[in-house]
């Protein structure tokens, strides 16, 4: 039976914008966000419009029987040999830094005007260090998340639209799940997730021997979305369940999860100011159904939290630059900047209660500036309070109210 695949239009329209420009299309995110399908979908789209198979050169490095082009000489020699010097040829190679000194070989092949490159990675290391000096303003970074909650809803055309977001934030949108029918099976596939990232792009690549603390620190992480943390608060957590490390440990250790995309840190940002604080940072996942796999699907729903967590990702989703806003003693949920401008977004789960109303309101009501200002709840309900305009979580998630 044929897999069923949801088409990344938002994905596939960049692809197409950059198509056959002077400019390394590098796909980045978790492993399992679609970046694969992504590249397969496009490389379809090629042939028909007339791109000819053996102008498209397709090499996945997760595929063991690539192996003995692991070495950056014999791969760019491989590409340089298979292509037509007469016409664009289409390279597409799918992570790229299982490749040792991937970077020299990418450099060279970009040299090459007869080449349109586009490479996949699942760890942010490979845009730091050798490959951002190499390739300076020579690439363009397309960060592929799982499926958004619009995606997922439009491919689940009958049902109630709050009970599929509740599924959605249960199981994530790992897009391979819409081939499982059951909990068991989406719970066995996120386990699959969840080893394979850690072992392959935490404990194997930076070498961790604490493979217990890695545990204990993304339990604290994913247990925690949405809360101030410190390196101290995970250090002194750990220490009082009996498991003492160094707060540098730790510190590597979440660098570790960091460059893997399997969480995401915002910064605080001083709204008077108009300035990045360094303390307390917030964590947010890639994918809530990685939580659900490794706390269980009744640990501590904190589902405020958890659409704050989605809310987050459709933000970063749409490209814009999020903070977590502090306003003197109070806290604003987002600051997100917007070219020259900023927006405020508080999150609640519902205001219908007047006391909750007035405590979300308040952090925003006493922003001095006249940047916009919205409230964000699972409410239907639309209101405005004295321009702070009150907007459906789900119509928001859906697309069909805009910033």
């Amino acid at each position: 039976m044929k897999n069923k695949v949801i088409y990344r239009e938002e994905y596939m329209s960049k692809l197409n914008s950059y198509k056959d420009k002077k400019i390394i299309k590098v796909l980045t995110g978790i492993r399992r966000s679609g970046k694969s399908t992504i590249l397969n979908e496009f490389k379809k789209e090629l042939i028909d419009k007339g791109i000819l198979e053996k102008n498209i050169i397709s090499i996945n490095f997760e595929d063991n029987s690539n192996k003995d082009l692991l070495d950056e000489q014999k791969l760019h020699d491989y590409i340089i040999k298979k292509a037509d010097k007469n016409c664009m040829n289409y390279i597409f190679i799918d992570e790229i830094q299982n490749v040792n000194g991937f970077q020299k070989c990418i450099d060279s092949l970009f040299l090459r005007d007869y080449l349109d490159i586009y490479i996949t990675g699942s760890n942010s290391y490979m845009l730091s260090g050798e490959l951002a000096t190499y390739l300076t303003g020579r690439y363009i970074q397309i960060h592929v998340l799982p499926l958004s909650f619009k995606e997922y809803s439009n491919f689940y055309e009958d049902g109630d639209e709050l009970k599929k977001y509740n599924e959605y934030s249960i199981y994530g949108g790992f897009p391979y799940l819409i081939n499982l029918d059951n909990s068991n099976e989406k719970i066995e596939y996120l386990d699959s997730i969840y080893s394979t990232v850690i072992m392959k792009d935490v404990i194997n690549r930076k070498k961790v021997n604490d493979v217990m603390i890695l545990e204990s620190i993304c339990r604290f992480l994913f247990d925690n979305i949405g809360s101030a943390v410190s390196t101290k608060k995970i250090s002194d957590t750990l220490a009082s369940n009996g498991r003492k490390n160094s707060v540098h440990t730790i510190e590597e250790y979440l660098n570790s999860l960091l460059e893997s995309y399997i969480i995401y840190r915002v910064n605080r940002f001083d709204i008077k100011g108009k300035q990045l604080l360094k303390t307390q940072e917030k964590y947010y996942l890639s994918d809530l159904g990685l939580r659900t796999y490794l706390l269980g699907k009744n640990h501590n729903r904190d589902l405020g939290h958890i659409l704050e967590n989605i809310i987050f990702l459709e933000l970063k989703r749409r490209g814009y630059r999020i903070y977590i806003g502090k306003n003197d003693t109070s806290e604003v949920d987002f600051v997100v900047e917007t070219n020259d401008d900023y927006m405020y977004i508080q999150v609640a789960l519902s205001v219908r209660e007047e006391n909750t109303l007035r405590r979300e309101l308040t952090p925003l009501e006493t922003i001095p500036d006249h940047y916009k200002k919205y409230l964000i709840t699972l409410d239907y309900d639309t209101n405005n309070y004295n321009g702070i305009k009150q907007i459906s979580a789900i119509d928001f998630l859906l697309g069909k109210v805009q910033l």
